[in-house]
């Protein structure tokens, strides 16, 4: 059995990207964020993500990201893997905030392809190999082009799976379907492949995906992770119904940019404030409205929400 073999049996399911909640000053509200957590875990969620997209990353220190790291952690305590984002921008920042995550028993880091710089695929593979090199514990790369204005090609991430034994997978915010199947085609069955695309949880699942990284599962966390379940229980109509079940719901949460939408709706259901930090905010009115009506589907709103 090899190195990382008992990681990659674990780091499969629904890996939640828990949302940072802020005060309505602006300030992490560290309470809150043990809260989500504890909910997420009692309703079936595999694995606990903080610092990745969904969590605002771009809007907090370094500092603000090791103490979101090191509370989620605690509040985690071992009763599910834990895997923290810790990418960014700068390769030095990267290096600090894996380790970092290393250092708190992280059970891997989720690390993003560097955004607003469009690195080469040559200088993408040596940013990668030097952190996976500067820590043990196991490395999922995360591609989103859509954000980051730059795709990691599947021979860069090939050549990375071969030379770097720590790097387990990739969570593929990709919406080229070709693309995401020559992943496993190139890195190898067992390489852990997660949807960071909603509409893509289910189709990844059955091409050999390990699971999905879903913002959606920050309002529906029991629905997303039985996609999973019912996959691996061979439930295939069940995980379909899911699947389309949850369509409007995904839709309307990505009708503004990640993560105001699901932060909005977050609010109506009383588990956060829904603040965001600038440059982000919070979405129209008039959006806030459509979330509310198509929430209603979904979960129980308290009564002076659903009403309005």
């Amino acid at each position: 059995m090899g190195r990382y073999d008992e990681a990659k049996k674990r780091l499969r399911g629904s890996i939640a990207p828990i949302i940072t909640p802020f005060t309505e000053s602006g300030s992490i509200e560290f309470d809150t964020l043990k809260n989500l957590i504890d909910w997420h875990i009692e309703s079936g969620t595999h694995a606990i993500s903080v610092t990745g997209t969904t969590g605002e990353p771009s809007s907090l220190t370094v500092d603000e990201r090791v103490q979101v790291m090191e509370t989620a952690s605690k509040a985690v305590n071992g009763r599910v893997p834990f895997v923290p984002g810790t990418g960014s921008t700068n390769h030095e920042e990267t290096l600090y905030l894996t380790k970092k995550a290393e250092e708190i028993g992280a059970d891997a880091a989720l690390v993003i392809v560097p955004y607003y710089n469009k690195p080469s695929q040559h200088a993408l593979y040596k940013h990668f190999k030097a952190v996976a090199d500067s820590v043990e514990i196991p490395i999922i790369i995360y591609n989103i082009p859509g954000r980051t204005a730059t795709n990691l090609d599947v021979k860069t991430l090939a050549k990375l799976n071969e030379d770097c034994e720590n790097i387990i997978g990739v969570k593929e915010s990709n919406k080229d379907f070709e693309h995401v199947n020559r992943v496993l085609l190139n890195c190898g069955r067992g390489f852990l492949l997660y949807s960071g695309i909603e509409l893509l949880c289910y189709p990844m699942l059955a091409i050999g995906g390990a699971g999905h990284i879903s913002a959606t599962a920050n309002i529906v966390p029991d629905k997303v992770a039985e996609i999973y379940n019912a996959w691996e229980e061979g439930d295939v109509k069940r995980a379909q119904d899911l699947h389309y079940d949850l369509m409007p719901l995904n839709d309307v949460l990505f009708k503004d940019t990640n993560p105001a939408p699901l932060k909005a709706a977050l609010g109506m259901m009383g588990k956060i404030e829904p603040v965001l930090r600038l440059p982000m905010d919070v979405p129209t009115q008039e959006l806030q409205d459509e979330i509310r009506e198509v929430l209603k589907e979904y979960v129980q709103l308290p009564d002076e929400v659903a009403a309005k």
